[in-house]
């Protein structure tokens, strides 16, 4: 088997420069899932992995319609009795905006000192491509001991919408032992990484009215409440001086970390100072009795993500204006509910907003937190694998970002993750010159390849999967 998994390796060190320019390939497809005019290139990009998965080597591939952006479905089955993997991936992109920023075309990607920069290089069809290059490896080298599944969807940028009905309907389809999903990253340059938390979110608009229409400030000052201000002092009062949410029974149901899993995330060399340099901020904000990455992925959060009211444009114009939005999201950490914060939020706006303005909370996105269980055979050879191409201890971590489909696929299909990936904090995903480092990236090739070596070698000692 050694000799095989060596052969397997060079396939993938042989063609590297293949694989990065068919990365370079679908990365030109500005694959934009949030915007209408940007639905044929969803279209064409999930027609493009379904051709790739066939062309690498799958027995089946097929583009699957949802009530939104299509699903691509692959497959590579070698037998009923072994193993089966489920490798998860997005194909959609966010905006490039702002296009000012880019120092290249987001979508004519370019290799710049061994990185490669374009829109979703990293977020995620670099990730992607990592598993796709890793199982043609594999199916071109050797007999692959194990079943393979693909499930890639086209939404996971805008919340996966149509992802529960999809679920419900393939359930069989997607029938498999646990699923692999590369859509996470590195602690830090050469710290391989396991995430095995995701906090959930709940985003909500505020819309706050006074007036029927704006007022001349001069005239009206002092006898209409500014509805600006009166939502400023709302959303001044969701936090107290520490830090900690003051909206009731806010954390009546959150888990409290045990001292073991303290001690887990402690082994992270994301330190104060990481998240100073990654910011910018001169000082760090938050909960005093936990450590920024404790705050980062086990504690809940309230933020002001934008606001809008009365006048904005250049020079001066003495209004009081009738009307003010906050949109505000929380990240969610188990066992808190999207329905019960939500619950908790106009209980707050109903005891705390004043008479002289009316009010009304509208909930926009929402999604559920997850833990997942490390203790898995599956989940110790993906460590081993990773342990073994490092060349040192994995690092666990709760992600302080939400990622809707792992909560989902454990809900419908009784399946947890494998949350992994080989993304870099300096990556800039979702900003300006997103860029993949193309040396971590052909490492999380072998990575893989590694991985499922492990769980061939499990199957052949007849341990439990």
């Amino acid at each position: 088997m050694a000799e095989t998994f060596q052969m397997v390796v060079d396939y993938a060190r042989s063609n590297r420069d293949r694989f990065t320019q068919e990365l370079i390939e679908v990365l030109r497809i500005p694959s934009i899932s949030t915007s209408a005019e940007h639905a044929s290139h969803v279209l064409q990009c999930a027609q493009w992995l379904k051709d790739h998965l066939l062309t690498i080597g799958l027995q089946r591939a097929k583009v699957l319609p949802t009530e939104l952006h299509p699903v691509v479905y692959g497959e590579y089955l070698s037998g009923s009795s072994l193993p089966t993997i489920l490798i998860y991936g997005h194909y959609d992109v966010q905006p490039p905006d702002p296009f000012e920023q880019w120092t290249s075309s987001p979508f004519e990607p370019e290799i710049r000192t061994g990185k490669l920069y374009a829109r979703g290089a990293t977020d995620m069809k670099g990730q992607l491509m990592v598993a796709l290059k890793a199982v043609e490896s594999l199916l071109k080298m050797s007999d692959l001991l194990l079943n393979i599944k693909f499930i890639l969807e086209g939404e996971e940028e805008i919340g996966s919408p149509s992802m529960d009905t999809f679920l419900k309907q393939n359930k069989r389809l997607l029938d498999a032992d646990i699923v692999l999903n590369l859509d996470a990253g590195m602690a830090s340059r050469g710290v391989p990484s396991i995430t095995y938390g995701l906090r959930g979110l709940a985003y909500f608009e505020i819309h706050v009215r006074g007036p029927q229409s704006d007022l001349h400030s001069g005239l009206f000052g002092g006898v209409v409440h500014n509805p600006a201000q009166a939502l400023c002092e709302l959303i001044a009062g969701m936090h107290d001086a520490n830090g900690r949410i003051t909206l009731p029974g806010f954390y009546d149901q959150v888990q409290p970390l045990s001292k073991d899993e303290r001690e887990l995330l402690s082994q992270s060399p994301t330190d104060e100072q990481h998240y100073l340099t990654q910011t910018g901020v001169q000082k760090l904000w938050g909960e005093p009795d936990f450590t920024p990455l404790e705050r980062i992925g086990a504690r809940p959060t309230l933020e002001v993500n934008g606001l809008r009211s009365g006048f904005i444009g250049d020079g001066a114009k003495t209004v009081i204006p009738s009307e003010a939005m906050a949109k505000i999201s929380m990240r969610l950490v188990p066992d808190q509910s999207p329905d019960e914060v939500h619950q908790q939020l106009r209980t707050y706006m109903a005891s705390s907003a004043p008479d002289t303005i009316e009010w009304k909370v509208i909930l926009l996105n929402s999604g559920a937190p997850s833990i997942t269980n490390l203790e898995t055979p599956i989940s110790k050879a993906f460590e081993r694998a990773l342990e073994t191409n490092w060349g040192r201890h994995v690092v666990y971590k709760r992600e302080g970002g939400s990622i809707p489909i792992v909560e989902k696929m454990q809900q419908i299909l009784g399946l947890d993750s494998i949350l992994s990936g080989f993304a870099l904090p300096e990556d800039q995903m979702h900003a300006p010159n997103e860029n993949l480092d193309l040396d971590t990236w052909a490492h999380g090739i072998e990575t893989v390849i590694q991985f499922f070596y492990n769980l061939a070698i499990l199957k052949e000692s007849n341990n439990v999967i």
